[in-house]
């Protein structure tokens, strides 16, 4: 289910949805500038009604191809008081992004995490930025995909909400070249040492590909090392579900490892090149598992969402 439930045996890393990073989203906007979205949370309030303050959430960007941040953006939580709670946004570059701390220049210092509906806009120098509540843009017949495909017409998530984090920053900000690489990952601050619990940039992998006894291992590690740990097992899986022969295998797991969301800047987004809030990754994904047999799930995308910043619709009552 895209990217919720990561943890092993579909629930969320360490239990804790806080720490559960749902989907990633890059797309352009007009002026010259670039969304990024990383949500985290399925299913909030149900799972927690705050971001955790002792985790980092970050958006990594690859500027040169190597399969390595150039560019982090990271966000860090205050402690909820009283309903309230406050982030900070930092901006890092070279080795200081490589490192999972939160690093760099501060862009916005202490804004405000909305928990209610509205969804105000914060603004610094040529950043746009929000944190808070909003609709979960995910869609999916997910009964009908345990179901062994038998389509139910229900959309798992059109009643949803998650945890946004929603970022706007001009293209210069994302180096030169119009070819950049995306990816999340939140990590956790526990005895005095941070550790990736959750990490990944294409949808509906690791619930597909990766066995449960690896899924902890997957999510700490680094998509640089992607291709040569899990190009054999994620073969194997494409084998037995799309029956695949090795070097078509081989040629349909390069478009989602390393697990790095490319997007051509130059080119409009649509996924796997960026990804929209519409786009239908459920589909994608499936026709990739069943090598086309089973193409689609029937579900659309939400009509909640907004042709403004955040871009995301509204929260649903919980």
């Amino acid at each position: 289910m895209s990217h919720h439930l990561s943890g092993p045996n579909l629930r969320s890393p360490l239990g804790d949805a806080r720490l559960d990073m749902t989907d990633l989203f890059a797309f352009a906007v007009p002026g010259s500038r670039t969304v990024l979205i990383l949500d985290v949370n399925p299913v909030a309030p149900t799972g927690g009604d705050a971001f955790h303050p002792d985790a980092v959430y970050r958006i990594n960007v690859d500027t040169d191809g190597d399969h390595r941040a150039d560019v982090a953006y990271s966000f860090v939580f205050s402690r909820p008081e009283n309903g309230r709670q406050t982030v900070t946004v930092r901006r890092a570059t070279g080795d200081r992004a490589r490192a999972h701390e939160a690093a760099g220049q501060a862009l916005f210092t202490d804004v405000p995490v909305n928990f209610g509906a509205e969804h105000p806009a914060v603004e610094s120098g040529p950043y746009t930025f929000y944190a808070g509540f909003r609709s979960d843009p995910f869609f999916a017949d997910l009964d009908g995909i345990v179901a062994k495909f038998q389509w139910t017409g229900v959309d798992w998530g059109a009643d949803k909400n998650v945890l946004a984090i929603v970022l706007e920053v001009p293209d210069a900000d994302l180096g030169p070249h119009p070819e950049i690489g995306v990816w999340g990952r939140v990590s956790l601050r526990r005895d005095g040492r941070l550790t990736s619990v959750d990490r990944g940039a294409h949808p509906s992998l690791t619930a597909y590909f990766n066995a449960e006894e690896v899924k902890d291992a997957y999510n700490a590690g680094e998509p640089a090392d992607d291709w040569a740990t899990y190009r054999e097992p994620w073969s194997a899986v494409l084998t037995h579900f799309g029956d695949y022969d090795p070097q078509a295998a081989e040629q349909t797991l390069r478009t989602v490892l390393p697990d790095i969301l490319r997007y051509d800047r130059s080119r409009p987004a649509a996924y796997p090149n960026g990804r929209t809030l519409t786009d239908d990754v459920t589909s994608a994904r499936l026709t990739m598992l069943t090598g086309g047999k089973v193409p689609t799930d029937h579900i659309g995308p939400h009509t909640d969402l907004l042709p403004h910043f955040p871009y995301l619709g509204p929260p649903h009552a919980n």
